[in-house]
Formats: C-alpha cells, sequence, structure tokens
C-alpha cells in the first residue's frame, strides 16, 4: 500500500460546490457542473455535491412547470451523464423530474457515465418566503420504488445509501435543503442506516444570521451523527426579485469544520477537504448507544437501499491532505479555543480537588515541589483550591527534596513559587538517606563507582514520596500527586512508593504539552500576582529533566524517551480514536515535517519550533507503542484517583482505558512493519 495516499489510510476527499447559476438555461448549468467535476476529479475527490436544483436554478418559481424547460433539464441530465463516465469523481446535482404526474425536486446521483439513484426532497418549505408545494410535490413517502430517466429505471426514493465497494466506510446519503432544518432530518435515519457522508443540496436564500444558522446545523448534525456533513448552496445567478444569495459551501466533519468558502462568490468555488472514514467508524463503534437509537427506529432505519458501485480511486498517488492536522491535538492553535481549554482544565482540577478535600474532611495538603512543569501547576491548582474553599494557603504543606542532581535554578524557583503563594514551605535534603539506602544495599554508588542506573535513581524517587506519605501521616494531611497523563501513558514514572502514588492526582488527565500552556494561562490571568507570574514564567522556560544523575549537563527527558511532541500525539490518537500506528504515523508526518506550515498554539515559543521527518516519527511510534501497550499498564491499573480533563480521554482503569497489565504490542509492532516506508 503506498503510505502517502489519503484512500488508503482510511480518508475520502469531498466537495460542496457552488457557482454562477443560470435560471432557466439547463445547457449552461451542465456544463458548468462538469466544468466543476472535471475539477475536482483531477483533485481525486471522490464525491461532490452541487446546489438544489442546480440544472435549472433554484429560484425559477412557475418556469419549473414548462414542458420546455422539464424536457432541457432531461437532457442536461444526460449532458452530465455522459460527460461524467471517464470521471473518478460521484457528482450529485440537484434537478426537478417529472414522475407520476408530478414533479419532484431531487438529488441525482450520478457516476461514471450512469446515474446510480435519485432521492427527492423530503419536506417542502411552504412559509415565509417559500412556496414550493405550488410546483413541487413532497417525497417524504417515497421509500421503495425507482423512476424512469433517460430511458432507464433508476432507483428512486429518500431512503438511499450510496456505499463504495472498494472504499471502505464510504457510504453516501443526500437530502435537500429544507430536510436539514427539522427535528427528525432524512439524514438522521440514513446516518442510523450506515451512511457516512451526509450531503445537502441547498438553495437557502440568504437573510441577515441565516449563514451563522446553517453552520450551527450543519455542525450539530455531523457531531450528533457521527458523520461528515457537505452542504452547498445557490449563489450568484439566481434570481434577486425578493431574494439574494451568497454560495455558503462548508464540509464539517463529528462537529468540526474542515473546510468552507468565501461567501457571495463572482465564480465557481467549492469546499475542499479529506473525510476521515476510520474516524467516524472508530466513534460509532465506541459510542454503543448510537447503534442503540438505530433499533429503536429500526422500522425506519431497516428499510434503506444500499446502492452499490466502484470509485476505483487513485491509491497509488500522493494527493496530499485536505484537512487541518494541529501539531499538538491536545493544544488548539486557534487562541481563543486555546484560552477556553485553559480555563476549563484549570477549573476542573481546581473543582476536582475542592471536592475530595471537601468530602474527606478538609485535611491539609502536602506536596513535593521540585521547580518543574508538573509539580509547578499542582501547586497553583491547590493554591486557588484553597482560595475558592476559604480556606488559607498555609494548608498547604509544599516541600522541595533536593537530591544528588537537583540545581540551583530549580531549586531557587521552587521556593520563590512557595514563598510568593504563601504556603507553608519546607527544604528537605535527601541526599544523606539516600546515600545511606544505597551503601545499606551495597550500591556500587556507595564505593564511590559513577553507577547512576535504575536503581540509583528510583532511591532518590521512592525517597521522596516515602517522605510526603509520612508527612502526611504526621501532620493530618493528603499527599497531592503532580504526575501527568503523558508520563503515565509511557510509564515514566516510579510505581508504589514513586511519583506514581499519592491520594489524589490533579494532573493524571493533563497532558505534557497541554501543562505550559496552562501555566501560561494562570499567568496571564494574574490569579497570584506579579511575583508568582515571574516565577512560573522562569520555570515555563526550564528544561524538562528529572534531575536525578549527577554531573555538568543537565539530564534531559526528552533526549532519553523522546520528545513529547510526538508521544503526545499518538497517545491522543489511540486513546480517543484507536487508530493503527501506521495511520498516526501519516497524520504526524503531515503535521510535523515542514515548521513553517500551518499554526502553532498562540504563546508557543519560536526557538522551540521544530520539525520531525518520518524516520524519527517511526523511531517514536516503535518507542510509544512498546510502553505503552507492552509495559506502562501495571501502573496504570493502580493509578490514583484524578479528574478526567481532556476530551482526548484519561487513562484511568475506572474511565476511559481499561486493559489487561500482562498485555504486548505485537500487534501494533506488526502494523508499522506491514508498509512500505518511502523515504523522504
Amino acid at each position: 500500500m503506498n503510505f502517502r495516499s489519503i484512500y488508503a489510510q482510511g480518508f475520502a476527499r469531498v466537495a460542496a460546490c457552488t457557482g454562477h447559476a443560470a435560471i432557466a438555461d439547463p445547457p449552461a448549468n451542465a456544463e458548468a457542473i462538469l466544468r466543476q467535476g472535471r475539477r475536482c476529479a483531477e483533485e481525486g475527490v471522490a464525491v461532490a455535491v452541487f446546489p438544489e436544483l442546480g440544472l435549472c436554478g433554484y429560484s425559477i418559481e412557475d418556469l419549473v412547470l414548462q414542458d420546455a424547460v422539464l424536457d432541457e433539464v432531461e437532457e442536461a441530465l444526460a449532458t452530465v451523464v455522459a460527460g461524467s463516465a471517464e470521471l473518478l469523481t460521484v457528482l450529485v446535482v440537484g434537478a426537478p423530474l417529472r414522475h407520476r404526474g408530478n414533479i419532484y425536486n431531487c438529488a441525482v446521483v450520478v457516476h461514471r457515465g450512469r446515474i446510480l439513484g435519485i432521492a427527492p426532497k423530503s419536506y417542502l418549505p411552504n412559509y415565509r418566503e417559500f412556496y414550493e408545494r405550488r410546483q413541487l410535490t413532497p417525497g417524504d413517502d417515497e421509500r421503495g420504488g425507482t423512476i424512469r430517466v433517460g430511458g432507464v429505471d433508476v432507483p428512486f426514493g429518500v431512503n438511499l445509501l450510496f456505499a463504495a465497494e472498494d472504499v471502505p466506510g464510504l457510504v453516501v446519503h443526500a437530502e435537500i435543503c429544507e430536510d436539514m432544518w427539522l427535528p427528525v432530518p432524512p439524514s438522521a435515519e440514513a446516518a442510523l442506516a450506515g451512511a457516512t457522508v451526509l450531503l445537502n443540496l441547498s438553495g437557502s436564500p440568504i437573510t441577515v444570521g441565516r449563514a451563522d444558522d446553517r453552520k450551527m446545523l450543519c455542525s450539530s448534525a455531523s457531531s450528533r451523527y457521527l458523520a461528515a456533513y457537505v452542504y452547498a448552496a445557490a449563489g450568484l445567478g439566481e434570481s434577486t426579485t425578493d431574494l439574494s444569495w451568497d454560495g455558503q459551501t462548508m464540509i464539517f466533519e463529528n462537529g468540526a469544520l474542515l473546510d468552507e468558502t468565501e461567501r457571495f462568490p463572482l465564480g465557481d468555488r467549492s469546499a475542499v477537504a479529506d473525510v476521515d472514514l476510520d474516524l467516524l467508524r472508530q466513534e460509532r463503534q465506541r459510542m454503543g448507544t448510537f447503534d442503540e437509537n438505530r433499533r429503536t427506529h429500526a422500522a425506519r432505519t431497516g428499510d434503506f437501499r444500499t446502492v452499490e458501485f466502484r470509485l476505483d480511486p487513485p491509491t497509488g498517488a500522493d494527493l496530499g491532505l485536505r484537512r487541518r492536522v494541529e501539531r499538538y491535538p491536545f493544544v488548539p492553535a486557534d487562541a481563543e479555543r486555546l484560552a477556553q481549554d485553559c480555563y476549563e482544565a484549570y477549573n476542573i482540577q481546581v473543582a476536582g480537588l475542592q471536592q475530595r478535600l471537601g468530602a474527606i474532611g478538609g485535611p491539609k495538603i502536602v506536596i513535593g515541589v521540585s521547580g518543574g512543569l508538573d509539580s509547578t501547576h499542582a501547586l497553583i491548582v491547590a493554591a486557588r483550591a484553597m482560595d475558592r474553599a476559604g480556606r488559607p494557603r498555609s494548608d498547604i504543606l509544599a516541600f522541595t527534596m533536593p537530591g544528588f542532581a537537583t540545581g540551583d535554578h530549580t531549586k531557587n524557583n521552587a521556593h520563590a513559587l512557595m514563598k510568593s503563594l504563601g504556603v507553608t514551605a519546607a527544604e528537605l535534603d535527601i541526599t544523606d538517606t539516600a546515600r545511606l539506602m544505597l551503601k545499606e544495599m551495597d550500591h556500587p554508588f556507595s564505593s564511590g563507582e559513577p553507577v547512576y542506573d535504575v536503581t540509583f535513581e528510583n532511591v532518590q524517587a521512592g525517597l521522596r514520596t516515602d517522605y510526603l506519605f509520612r508527612l502526611a501521616n504526621q501532620r493530618g494531611g493528603i499527599v497531592l500527586g503532580t504526575g501527568d497523563l503523558s508520563e503515565l501513558a509511557l510509564g515514566w514514572c516510579t510505581y508504589g512508593v514513586g511519583d506514581q502514588m499519592s491520594h489524589y492526582n490533579v494532573n493524571s488527565g493533563v497532558p505534557k504539552t497541554l501543562m505550559q500552556h496552562l501555566i501560561r494561562w494562570v499567568v496571564s490571568s494574574d490569579l497570584f500576582g506579579d511575583e508568582a507570574g515571574r516565577t512560573l514564567t522562569a520555570i515555563l522556560d526550564t528544561e524538562i529533566s528529572p534531575e536525578l544523575v549527577p554531573g555538568e549537563e543537565l539530564q534531559s527527558t526528552e533526549s532519553k524517551i523522546g520528545p513529547y511532541a510526538l508521544h503526545d500525539f499518538t497517545l491522543f490518537y489511540v486513546l480517543r480514536y484507536g487508530f493503527r500506528p501506521s495511520k498516526i504515523a501519516f497524520l504526524a508526518w503531515h503535521a510535523w515535517r515542514d515548521q513553517e506550515a500551518g499554526e502553532w498554539p498562540p504563546g508557543f515559543p519560536e526557538a522551540d519550533r521544530g520539525s520531525y521527518d518520518l524516520a524519527e516519527i517511526k523511531h517514536w511510534l516503535e518507542y510509544f507503542c512498546k510502553r505503552f501497550f507492552g509495559f506502562a499498564q501495571f501502573k496504570r491499573s493502580a493509578m490514583p484517583n484524578g479528574p478526567k480533563v481532556s476530551a482526548g480521554g484519561s487513562l484511568s482503569p475506572r474511565g476511559d482505558w481499561r486493559a489487561p497489565s500482562d498485555s504486548n504490542a505485537r500487534a501494533w509492532l506488526r502494523d508499522l512493519e506491514r508498509w512500505e516506508w518511502p523515504a523522504q
């Protein structure tokens, strides 16, 4: 399989097209549709949707009853069908068609020289500016028949699904304009019946505020139906006798906007995006209530008919990726959204801790403060929880516990932060106790040998936690954990008597890549004053390090276990969507291969902006899989309580993630071996 092919990676490219309508001129409209259809095919688009009644113009009014127009519509449709013979793209066009003495407003699904099927508009608006029932017949009761077009009988009804037999998960349904605005749209039933790509051919004249209403409905539909929703509205060229038109096009997937075009365009426009069919499938199979809803409505969803077709997508071609992939999926690049996420994440942690303290009698908080990101953030969460509970911050007993490799910079930052927050601060040097333990264990270090193995490191980590628990016993407190979601994913924590354990861990749902932005948000919100803000800023500029091994060079965590940027990227897609590693590599390559492309989170330091090539991405993916699936679960199975923070998920065995502690990583590693990895 071609690693760089979107179709090999579970995507399908879709388009929402609009342009200049020609009122009552079907030949001109047919040529315009084919012009855009050819362009879509060149770009590798699987499905393209066009506006309502696009072959004659939506605002045609009573002219739609004229035989001269209807005859030309059928001829123009034949032109589109013939012109599609060599095209990859499924064209979904709007046309008024005669059937059993009536005229129906139809979505005609055309592919490679034939009509696959035709879906009539279910509900015709007959209020305010709309008068469709004057000319047209509603199709809501059309569910099992055929219609004769161009001398051929084709499936006709609102219960049609169009499935690509060679693109797993690509199942299309079409509805028309007003259908979307109702309490139970046809697309709701279609999604329950299996449709993943929902199309809307729309006329929809524009009035102030209506564009936002459409957007809200499309976003909501895609979110509730766990589907893609592709919308194309009529634009310039429609009659402005009493109305105006904006040509709005947009593509949503599971609530997220993938692409849209500017409104009121002068010429052809198309929103184009790659829909993640794997993501939609994963969402549906995880959300058991989705299928329960289908069973509730089985009387309606059970009679849907599936028309199969063969797309023959260009799986050997690199078409690029037409969707935004965040470098940091836990950290949105949009400034407003990031601020909202930080506000919510911080207050989730604060509220969780406040509730826990209140529920167990209001003990003091015992916390170890290293001067690093995680303990810093846990401390400012604790301080805010005390403020909200009306308790003095002196009820926070904060200890900095230097060891063999603790640097002055981090220790000074820890003291400065504790002082500025007004907590009860103390320093407890563990060096002598650690030296004694190593001596009694007959560790080589005690004989002067520079052996800095895992025992040497964990003696220090374990002593710190041991002291904190005994201090909590002594002083009527609970130990507040500081380890984050990323460390739990990799198992980068000392089990039991170590930083894996606490009485309550406010950071267990926060990934490392979000932590710095939370602290930055606290500083910008001025929650603790200037002095604390300056110290927090200094901590943000400090290299992530466990500070366990002595030496001149600072011990870098990421130089040993890999970049948290890539690990958090992998964690998000493993935890939230269950993607296979090869697909995660494909997404990571598009997100990280060029540091100049795409957007970075607001406030992200210029000096820290980098890129990763495919070899690096694959290497750290393998490392992640070995640790996450093959090693670290036993630490997560015994993790303390703590609040879920991100929609990306948590690793609590009582929440999002349940897995055996004695599993292995072989299936994930074999997936990486199946692919031919391209050169850079």
